[in-house]
């Protein structure tokens, strides 16, 4: 049933639903054919009404079928997120019905995660060999001392190793293990035992071509059926697909398996604010039934399990990481429009940079957390 809201917007003449766009864009300092980076220009005067209706879903759908455009799609969502633009946008019947379908489902059950998966990481090796870098690793990267991704994506994986105090012998588990990336490398620098889970099936095939000579364990599986016993447990871009209703299953399945003097750890983009589910548009088209943790949400799953050690944020190297994956994508399309096609560009544009816009303006974290169990000692390396 439409909402009053709803209908009020529908019914807005296209003036009318032009006036009220500008005025908001204003708010920004975004302005309508404007000669700023940031200014938009536009190619389909629908794209109004359709915005007031459908919100930010609208506003990307419109961008992929090219009813607008702008020159620097990263610094007009910034502007877009620093005033909360998309929050005004979002108070109507598209985030409502949203909202109320993650509350009522558990969208990241066991049986859920599969399709999940396969939707993002199976779309092709090639799209994310050409985008990632050389370890494909497709979390945020440590930025401070290095000049290119690989450099900043290693610092990040000693950073983690660093903080759970590895060393050799030791067995880690690896929940969300992606490509393998992490697991390789603790095992080439650390020498390590490495088990890792992924509901992905081509990055079980990518890792098993590349690592044979490794001692990593590569499954194909939800991380809930993990078992066995291990020195550290990580999990590096898993927790933004556990879903809030699952946080403390997480945690007492984490401490299921960490032996006793054991060592955890989370890296995980983390929201402002809690929220039953991402925006409509990424949860259509690129991370189906995800949802950003806050770090308030975290701690309370610790609670009365886990101490927390040491709470990093390393949020803003997460805009230097997605500009240099929006580049070496960009930079790789010719070889890859054949196989996905000119929609798909301008959606994985969107994404990319409308992701950089988001973290620049501080409304998206990344949090690296360290646990304990209450009464063993601190890792000597947990602040890196």
């Amino acid at each position: 049933m439409a909402t009053a809201t709803q209908k009020l917007l529908s019914s807005l003449d296209p003036r009318r639903a032009h006036e009220v766009c500008r005025d908001l864009l204003a708010s920004a300092g975004i302005t309508i054919g404007g000669d700023k980076p940031w200014d938009i220009q536009i190619h389909d005067d629908r794209v109004w009404a359709r915005v007031l209706r459908d919100g930010t879903l609208g506003a990307g759908e419109a961008y992929m079928e090219g009813w607008w455009d702008t020159p620097a799609l990263d610094q007009l969502i910034d502007r877009v997120m620093r005033v909360r633009l998309g929050e005004t946008l979002q108070k109507n019947w598209m985030i409502v019905a949203h909202a109320i379908r993650a509350r009522v489902l558990n969208l990241q059950s066991i049986t859920r995660s599969f399709d999940n998966g396969h939707r993002h990481y199976d779309i092709g090796n090639d799209l994310y060999e050409a985008m990632l870098g050389g370890r494909l690793l497709y979390t945020c990267a440590y930025w401070p001392n290095a000049t290119t991704l690989d450099e900043a994506q290693d610092a990040k994986l000693d950073l983690v190793c660093r903080k759970i105090g590895l060393a050799p012998g030791m067995r880690v588990l690896d929940l969300g293990c992606g490509w393998g990336g992490f697991a390789a490398f603790a095992a080439e620098r650390y020498h390590v035992t490495v088990t890792g889970f992924t509901v992905a099936q081509e990055q079980v095939k990518w890792a098993n071509d590349h690592y044979p000579h490794l001692p990593v364990d590569i499954r194909l599986d939800d991380y809930r059926n993990a078992t066995g016993t291990y020195d550290a447990v990580v999990s590096i871009g898993l927790m933004e697909h556990v879903g809030w209703k699952n946080y403390r299953g997480y945690m007492e399945l984490v401490d299921r398996c960490l032996a006793r003097d054991g060592v955890a750890f989370v890296h995980t983009i983390g929201g402002n604010r809690p929220r039953a589910q991402i925006v409509p548009w990424f949860d259509k088209y690129i991370f189906p039934n995800a949802v950003l943790p806050t770090l308030a949400r975290i701690v309370v799953a610790m609670e009365g399990v886990f101490v927390p050690e040491d709470i990093h944020n390393i949020g803003e190297d997460y805009d230097r990481t997605l500009m240099a994956w929006w580049q070496n994508f960009d930079r790789a399309w010719p070889r890859l429009r054949d196989r996905y096609g000119e929609p798909f560009y301008r959606m994985w544009k969107f994404y990319l940079l409308g992701s950089a816009g988001a973290f620049r303006s501080r409304r998206q974290q990344l949090f690296q957390i360290v646990m304990t169990r209450s009464g063993t000692k601190a890792p000597p390396g947990r602040r890196g």
